[in-house]
């Protein structure tokens, strides 16, 4: 699927050597990684293999990057331009959920200063940063839109977005949405099993939760700031197998991303962007066991 790539953490004990997780990747025809720091061993296994790769910034290089247009040419000219073109870059993704806490004011900088870098070393990558749902203040149709405590820094972003027509990156897990209240929120909605109607938004019709969450919520949130063409592009979706009882199983993930994946891949796009496809990564490759317990070491694709 053209549209669909999955992130690789790295916050695993025994997690496989690069090389052989390419290899996995390519035995799945999986053309599309995040990665969310440019770690040398990963890129290098990349070279040659034809996978575009979506790579973080790290949100505690973020100050000095604003703060800096040196470092950030330092930072294209170490990790992205020697790579080039043996390595196939997506998108370069400054900070990752770091809106709503004290590095927020740092991003739209980080930003700026790594698209001046890349553009002075010739260099045609998209610039982006990777905002969490909890930048919405009011998520329900129609009157989704960014929260008060955001706007200033997502005005800013958003502006950045729509000036050099590249997209938003959201991480969107419908999973949260149905856990917090599942007694009013349906899980064939959430799972993307309903085969009937469950919002209607005007003319538009939901029978999948992402497809409300980011019709109702983020294009409305970004056309009501200026980003009438920014696109959103789901950094992060998925499912945990284990660690919250019925909530979290396998058959539940299962069902989850292959429906997501088969949602992507059919090029309908959401109601209000039809027959745009979303592209998105599924979260995530494998369970990672250095993370908190419980369902945050649970939402791999695979085992290590």
């Amino acid at each position: 699927a053209q549209g669909v790539g999955v992130n690789y953490g790295l916050l695993g004990d025994n997690l496989p050597a690069p090389d052989a997780v390419v290899g996995l990747l390519k035995s799945r025809n999986i053309t599309k990684v995040r990665i969310f720091e440019p770690n040398t061993e990963v890129l290098k296994a990349l070279e040659g293999s034809n996978i575009e790769v979506v790579v973080g910034v790290r949100n505690k290089d973020l100050q000095l990057l604003a703060s800096d247009p040196n470092s950030a040419s330092s930072w294209v000219d170490t990790n992205v331009k020697p790579l080039i073109p043996a390595v196939k870059f997506r998108y370069v993704v400054a900070g990752n959920e770091v809106i709503s806490g004290p590095l927020a004011k740092f991003v739209h900088g980080a930003m700026s200063n790594l698209d001046r870098a890349l553009k002075g070393a010739n260099i045609s990558v998209p610039v982006s940063t990777a905002v969490s749902y909890d930048v919405m203040g009011v998520s329900y149709p129609p009157n989704g839109s960014f929260s008060d405590t955001h706007l200033e820094v997502m005005g800013s972003i958003v502006s950045f977005l729509e000036q050099n027509g590249s997209p938003i990156l959201a991480n969107v897990y419908p999973y949260f949405t149905y856990v917090n209240d599942p007694e009013n929120v349906h899980l064939d909605y959430v799972l993307g099993t309903s085969l009937d109607v469950v919002l209607t938004d005007g003319p538009l019709n939901y029978k999948m939760l992402i497809d409300a969450m980011l019709d109702a919520s983020i294009y409305l949130a970004l056309e009501k700031m200026g980003g009438i063409s920014v696109r959103i592009v789901v950094s992060e979706s998925g499912w945990p197998s284990a660690g919250n009882g019925d909530f979290a199983t396998i058959a539940n993930a299962q069902t989850y991303v292959n429906n997501l994946i088969a949602h992507v891949s059919s090029g309908l796009g959401t109601p209000m962007r039809p027959g745009n496809a979303t592209e998105t990564y599924v979260f995530a490759l494998f369970n990672e066991d250095l993370k908190p317990a419980g369902t945050e070491q649970n939402f791999g694709l695979w085992y290590p």
